[in-house]
This record gives structure tokens, sequence and C-alpha cells, in this order.
């Protein structure tokens, strides 16, 4: 299993507001020429940039994007010049880029060229949302890539914004709980393996909270995590509710949820078929694992939670205090 520090996930909530403004500024203007929805190239982006952050054979972003476009994409694949800027020759060889700026140039490091290129290929397929999902698929051939960036879609087409940043903890904070870093012991229950998560104990029937903003991948039970539900976020991470004593009403697959929306209840299921349960004390196991555009992985959730816990007993002393 691989573990990155909390700075790798968290570096994007240190830019400046301006960061923000300047993306929204380019998904606007690929929406005036294209008329595909700003909330696709944000969506876009956002994977692709989360991407890079996790991946070590990809360059570094150079402007406010994070779409990264192959030299032999960006160029052409028979184009013998891989660094090819001219745009007529390009074109001439099927390359993908193109000038965005009007400046003769097309630079596959360059904001404005980037994004029009990325317009122009999605526009090829069509302007309504079957035919950009035909457009994704062809472009990453991976439908869990397909499906992660429209659940982006969705999210920031209702929201609006792109400062979808904010997380809470699990639990209320009102609530007796306790917890300890658990991440990486040994689990003997199904055969051996590591635990890939935090337990955080409360009693039966405490709230469990959305920690974030995102998309509801999974409901229902397995024989390991008894009744739980997986949150996919903005930032291609997915967070795993496990042992649960049951779910928010309303909860279903595919459901927008926000920061600290009930998803569910403390319980104690698992560990054998559907309807287990009090095999252990009640608990909430929460995970986190990363999607780097390949494959997915476990990193440990507490020093997360410690912030988010953190962060919540500050905004409630600063709430108290008016």
């Amino acid at each position: 299993m691989v573990s990155f520090p909390l700075s790798v996930f968290a570096k994007e909530t240190m830019h400046d507001e301006d960061i923000y403004e300047r993306r929204m500024e380019l998904y606007k203007q690929a929406e005036a020429v294209s008329l595909i929805p700003w909330y696709y190239f944000a969506a876009i982006d956002q994977y692709e940039r989360n991407v890079r952050l996790v991946r070590r054979d990809l360059p570094k972003a150079k402007g406010v994007l994070g779409i990264y476009i192959k030299p032999e994409i960006w160029s052409g694949p028979l184009n013998k010049n891989q660094n090819d800027t001219n745009p007529f020759t390009i074109s001439q060889f099927g390359g993908f880029g193109m000038d965005g700026n009007g400046d003769g140039v097309a630079d596959s490091t360059n904001d404005e060229d980037i994004i029009f290129s990325m317009a122009r290929f999605l526009q090829s397929y069509g302007t309504d949302h079957e035919h950009l999902k035909m457009a994704l698929w062809q472009y990453y051939h991976r439908s869990k890539t397909v499906d992660m960036i429209l659940g982006k879609v969705k999210i920031y087409k209702k929201y609006g914004t792109l400062r979808l940043d904010t997380h809470a903890f699990p639990l209320p904070l009102h609530a007796n709980y306790t917890y300890k870093d658990t991440w990486g012991d040994a689990r003997g229950w199904g055969g051996r393996r590591i635990h890939e998560g935090t337990d955080i104990f409360a009693d039966y029937g405490v709230p469990v909270r959305s920690t974030c903003y995102g998309i509801v991948e999974l409901k229902g039970w397995n024989q390991y995590g008894g009744w739980r539900v997986g949150i996919r976020d903005i930032n291609n991470t997915y967070h795993y509710f496990a042992h649960l004593n049951g779910f928010a009403g309303s909860l279903h697959q595919g459901q927008i949820v926000e920061p600290g929306m009930i998803i569910g209840a403390v319980g104690s299921s698992g560990y054998g078929p559907p309807g287990t349960a009090g095999k252990f004390p009640p608990h909430l196991h929460y995970g986190m694992y990363k999607d780097n555009g390949y494959a997915e992985w476990s990193f440990d959730p507490y020093p997360h939670l410690k912030i988010w816990e953190r962060m919540e007993k500050i905004k409630r002393k600063q709430r108290d205090r008016k």
C-alpha cells in the first residue's frame, strides 16, 4: 500500500482566490466558443489536476490548468517533431493542439491553447451530454475516469462554484466518540489483511455525516463492511463509511452530498451475510482511497480526520462568540 503526505492532497486549498477566478474565466471562454457548459471543462481540469498531484510520471502544470495532453497527441502521432508548436503542421498530422490565444503558436503548456484545444475536441462529438460522454470515453478509454468526470460535472453544475474544498468530521462533535490511528493494523477476519481506515467508536445510532462534497458511488452491503456507503469527491478521493446501522432514508446512488449531510448511523454490521451485526462494538470504519487514472489505493485518513475535527471546533467557538 502507498501512503502520501497530507500536504499532497491539501495543496489545492492553498491557492489564492485569483487562481480560481482565472480558471473560471478560462472555462467560460471555452463555453462561449464551443457552447459546451463551463462545468464540463472544470470537471476535466479538476480530474486531471488531481491525477498530476499523485503521479510522478507527469510534468507539473505551468499554468493554472491541470489538463495534460501527451506530446504525441498534441503534435500528432505521425509527427516526427513531438515538440511541434506550428498550428498548421500539427493539423496536417492530425494533432490535438491549436492556437487558442492568437499568438500563432500552439503551446501545450499554455492555458488558453490547452482549453481551446480540449473544447474543439469535445465539440467535434457534439455539445449535448450523451455526445460529450462519448467524447470523454474516446479520449480516456476508461469507464471509471468518465464516471468520475461526469460526477464532478453534476457537482459543479449544482453549486456553480469551484470553491468546494470544505470538509466535515464524519460524526457530530457533540457525540461521545473516540478514535486513534488504526490504519495499517492487522486484521484477521476473512484472511490476513491490513486495516485500510480509522475506526471511530461511538454509540449505536449516532449520525454519520458526509465529509465532503461528492457523489454517492456505493450504497449497500458486503461481508466485511456490512452496510456501507462510498462517496467520490471532486479530488478523485473515495470516502468509505462502513459498519453502519442503517442509511439516511433518502440516500441513493448518484446523489450529490455535501459536508455535514447525514448519510447513515453508527452500527456494528458486517463480518457475515446480509443482516449480520454485533460481532464487534459499534463504530464507524472510515477509509480514504485515491485514484491516479490507472488504479486506486488506500491512504491513512487519520491526519485528515484530526484536521477536520479541529477546524469544526474552531468554527463552533467562533459561532458561540457571536
